[in-house]
């Protein structure tokens, strides 16, 4: 089955969500991404034990970061899913898309377009 989710999205791949750390959700906004969620395992269940966990204290702490400055803390999102639930993933990118749509762009982009 080929799942079917927007175009914009750039998948990241790593062995488990707790390699996720603060600097590179930061950075992806820095970067100019629009917004950024991180999916993980089904809490509970991570293969080594508390990945997950960490993952969603770091998508936590960079939502109130994106909040204090202004960019918005819902820019930021972490859904839990097991592997066999891939319709869930396009799901969840197409809810994600259409949330940050409605945000409109990521203000650090627009204030380097203006920049220049």
């Amino acid at each position: 089955m080929r799942l079917q989710y927007p175009e914009n999205i750039r998948i990241v791949s790593i062995p488990c969500t707790g390699k996720v750390d603060l600097i590179h959700i930061l950075r992806a906004f820095e970067k100019g991404a629009d917004g950024v969620y991180v999916v993980g395992c089904l809490e509970g269940e991570c293969r080594y034990i508390r990945g997950n966990l960490r993952a969603r204290k770091r998508v936590e702490k960079a939502q109130a970061i994106l909040e204090s400055v202004g960019i918005g803390g819902e820019r930021v999102q972490m859904y839990n899913l097991s592997s066999s639930e891939g319709p869930k993933f396009a799901e969840f990118a197409t809810e994600m898309t259409e949330k940050i749509k409605g945000l409109g762009p990521n203000p650090i982009k627009l204030n380097k377009k203006k920049a220049a």
